[in-house]
């Protein structure tokens, strides 16, 4: 087989990482769909109700999933750079701890948590350091949304201090 044979073969391939992202499209549509069925739809007097916007995100995020399918099978993405699990992993721990420390702890040392150990999948070395800005912005973020507007975040043992 000639090497011109080879790459178109290869060409005709579909893109099987965006044929992935297609099928996640469509599937979020399903959801949204599925949980404007259960509105009632009341529009009173005008035409638009509450289930009119999710309505049309979720007809938009289908035809997303269509345009996506053409272009996988065109090969139109460019060619994907080698994936870096490590920082992944990073943002992920910050995730997962911020879902477990924001009862016992608080937003402000949660949220804190988390800034620091995404700054490490970003490249920051010096975590020691990370956390603690984090937790200062954080408890900032916490007066502001808290003390000035009012709103309700998870109080912890810093964020009891200022209030």
């Amino acid at each position: 087989m000639n090497p011109e044979n080879q790459v178109t073969s290869q060409q005709r391939r579909p893109d099987w990482a965006a044929l992935v992202i297609a099928a996640v499209l469509v599937a979020m549509a399903a959801v949204v769909f599925f949980d404007v069925a259960r509105l009632n739809e009341t529009t009173g007097y005008s035409q638009v109700g509450p289930a009119t916007v999710p309505h049309w995100i979720a007809y938009v995020l289908v035809g997303l999933g269509i345009w996506t399918v053409f272009a996988a099978f065109r090969r139109d993405f460019p060619e994907r750079e080698r994936q870096e699990f490590g920082p992944v992993v990073w943002v992920v721990a910050g995730l997962v701890a911020q879902m477990v420390l924001i009862r016992p702890l608080g937003f402000s040392i949660a949220t804190g948590a988390l800034f620091g150990l995404a700054a490490a999948g970003f490249g920051a070395r010096r975590i020691w350091i990370s956390i603690p800005v984090g937790i200062v912005i954080c408890l900032g973020i916490y007066w502001l949304f808290a003390v000035v507007l009012q709103l309700s975040l998870p109080a912890g043992p810093l964020e009891h201090l200022i209030h």
